[in-house]
């Protein structure tokens, strides 16, 4: 039953989240060009996800949604035993339309921001040099599922998730 009341909850919390950009402008960008301004189209990250290649006795689940052509809400949370032992919330945002992604923790005051590094039609990759872990995040999709890896120089994280109802 908590798992339900914790999905409800991720799909209530992304719901919720209310529109903070101040733009219209989108950005496109490559690895050598992060600010090439053109339409971007993230919306293959919408939707109920659920990690496929998580730990034993864990269960992981992601959600994302449009909010508009600037930004982008994400929850994410991970139970064991059906108790919460993480949980996250992240915004995709491009006010000025320059991308960035926000990730913020229960246990931090503000969200950490990443600016982005690389974005192609089916994959963004944003980074952050000023912290140790992660130092990169990076989403792509792939024959249907949503692939995401957090990394720094040493270390690295991936994530495989197939979309939920």
């Amino acid at each position: 039953m908590k798992r339900i009341g914790l999905l409800v909850y991720a799909a209530v919390a992304v719901s919720c989240h209310q529109n903070t950009s101040t733009g219209t402008t989108e950005t496109s960008a490559t690895a050598s060009e992060p600010t090439e301004e053109v339409a971007v189209n993230l919306d293959w990250i919408n939707g109920n996800w659920k990690r496929t290649n998580d730990n034993k006795g864990k269960q992981t689940f992601e959600s994302w949604k449009k909010i508009s052509t600037t930004e982008y809400a994400g929850f994410s949370f991970t139970l064991q035993k059906g108790d919460t032992i993480s949980q996250e919330q992240m915004s995709l945002i491009a006010p000025n339309g320059k991308w960035s992604l926000f990730v913020k923790t229960p246990d931090e005051k503000r969200p950490i921001e990443f600016k982005l590094s690389a974005l192609r039609s089916n994959e963004f990759v944003f980074t952050n040099d000023s912290i140790d872990f992660p130092k990169q995040i990076q989403y792509w999709t792939e024959s249907g599922k949503l692939k995401a890896k957090v990394s720094n120089k040493d270390m690295e994280i991936s994530f495989e998730f197939e979309k939920i109802q």
